[in-house]
């Protein structure tokens, strides 16, 4: 089975309220702006990035604690934001504040 496994740091810029599925899961959505230099073709690259990110259930009332501003750790996984866009949206499995 090929892995899927995200782990990156960045600032909390956008932070939706809690919401629910049809189903009744809670729902949080959020965008992270990551900066860093990372090693690339013997030499160093500057990164920086806006990552949307999607948490549910337990994680999103974790999620809905947090404030825009504020710097965090994610792990999740990548998948295309709905059936009608491949577009990538982060999907957390785990937040901790840095």
């Amino acid at each position: 089975m090929a892995r899927n496994q995200v782990v990156i740091g960045g600032e909390l810029i956008a932070l939706d309220g809690l919401r629910y599925t049809p189903a009744g899961v809670a729902r949080v959505e959020l965008t992270l702006r990551h900066s860093s230099q990372q090693p690339e073709a013997n030499g160093s690259r500057q990164v920086q990035c806006e990552i949307d990110a999607l948490a549910f259930a337990e994680t999103a009332h974790k999620v809905a604690g947090f404030a825009i501003g504020q710097t965090v750790k994610v792990k999740g996984f990548l998948a295309q934001r709905s059936m009608r866009s491949r577009q990538l949206v982060l999907h957390i499995n785990d937040i901790i504040l840095e």
